[in-house]
């Protein structure tokens, strides 16, 4: 018996500090910890690639006739054209100048045959219905306005190649420098313009997703000079083919641009969204802990942490979703948790 009332002894002893007072149990340490009330939000499924934004109007105008070099006023500013101006579809920012070409048009008297010859073309009409004229008399005529309108067009249509005009409303972003007056040759490049309202990337996506990207699914758009901006866009088209040599298939992104914070030849990154889920529970991806196939989170309940095996859906780079384990306005603990067993006291710090 007295073996057993020293082991009782020892124990006592034990569980006393030098003052008498018994010392604090390790299930009443409450471990500090963070934690963030669920609430529904969203989350998507991305794939993701890279590529080159592109306007989707770009021309090179070049010279179809000689002349003397005159750069136009912008009227907006009142000043030459210059790179970055914006222009308006039919603006005149060039004009070839070369007096004896003109002159060889002779647009005026051309003008002038042409009035003639419809007031010719009236007085035959009138004499025909009266008797005095022939058919063929007539007819004759209207071959004569005919031919005359046809040579005011084409002398015409030569007059405007000295014209270098946008085709289209955008921005100039190429325009050689040419003093005034000098001689410019056919062929020479006058000025570069985009419309990049609107843009597009050409694609390779890797075989794998096949199966998930298709038209018409929405598209973010990012570049690393715009970290707080993410630019829509959408898959235009997919080709239903892979190449056997990269095992990749092409497609196209229809990029909205009307900011005009993309520039013409950025490489972008492209988050095409192939799946979403809404109203859903949404938890940052590090919290979720293993364990062989058990997946687990803690919450926190009255000062005490549970574990709660949870089901995942979609996840994107940071966040992942609770398919099952976890309801709207519990409280997840998102610091802290790496030490925590179930049933822990805690102590919640924000």
């Amino acid at each position: 018996m007295k073996p057993k009332n020293f082991l009782m002894a020892t124990v006592v002893i034990a569980l006393t500090s030098c003052g008498g007072q018994p010392t604090t149990n390790q299930s009443d340490i409450e471990t500090p910890v963070s934690v963030l009330e669920l609430k529904p939000s969203s989350i998507s499924r991305l794939i993701n690639t890279t590529g080159t934004a592109l306007a989707n109007y770009s021309v090179e105008l070049t010279s179809e006739m000689s002349g003397q070099y005159r750069l136009q006023n912008n009227p907006q500013t009142g000043r030459p054209f210059k790179l970055g101006d914006n222009v308006r579809k039919g603006q005149l920012i060039i004009r070839l100048e070369d007096k004896e070409y003109e002159n060889n048009l002779a647009i005026d008297a051309k003008k002038l045959n042409l009035e003639i010859a419809e007031q010719e073309q009236t007085k035959q009409k009138q004499l025909y219905e009266k008797g005095g004229a022939t058919l063929s008399e007539m007819r004759n005529t209207e071959v004569t306005v005919i031919n005359n309108r046809y040579s005011l067009e084409s002398a015409e249509i030569n007059l405007e190649k000295m014209n270098i005009r946008a085709p289209f409303d955008g921005v100039i972003v190429n325009l050689p420098h040419f003093t005034t007056d000098s001689k410019i040759s056919s062929g020479q490049t006058m000025v570069g313009i985009m419309s990049y309202a609107n843009m597009y990337m050409e694609i390779n996506l890797p075989e794998s997703s096949i199966g998930y990207v298709k038209a018409s699914q929405p598209v973010f758009i990012t570049h690393y000079t715009l970290p707080d901006d993410t630019i829509t866009g959408f898959i235009s088209e997919i080709s239903p083919a892979i190449s056997t040599e990269t095992r990749t298939f092409k497609g196209k992104i229809t990029i909205d641009n009307k900011g005009l914070k993309l520039r013409p030849g950025m490489f972008v990154k492209a988050d095409i969204v192939v799946d979403r889920a809404e109203s859903a529970i949404i938890i940052p991806k590090d919290v979720v802990m293993s364990n062989r196939n058990r997946k687990y989170v803690f919450i926190v309940e009255r000062n005490t942490a549970y574990s709660r095996n949870i089901t995942t859906g979609l996840e994107d780079e940071e966040n992942i979703q609770v398919v099952e384990g976890l309801d709207e306005n519990e409280y997840l603990v998102t610091r802290g948790y790496e030490t925590l067993r179930d049933n822990s006291r805690v102590k919640v710090l924000n």
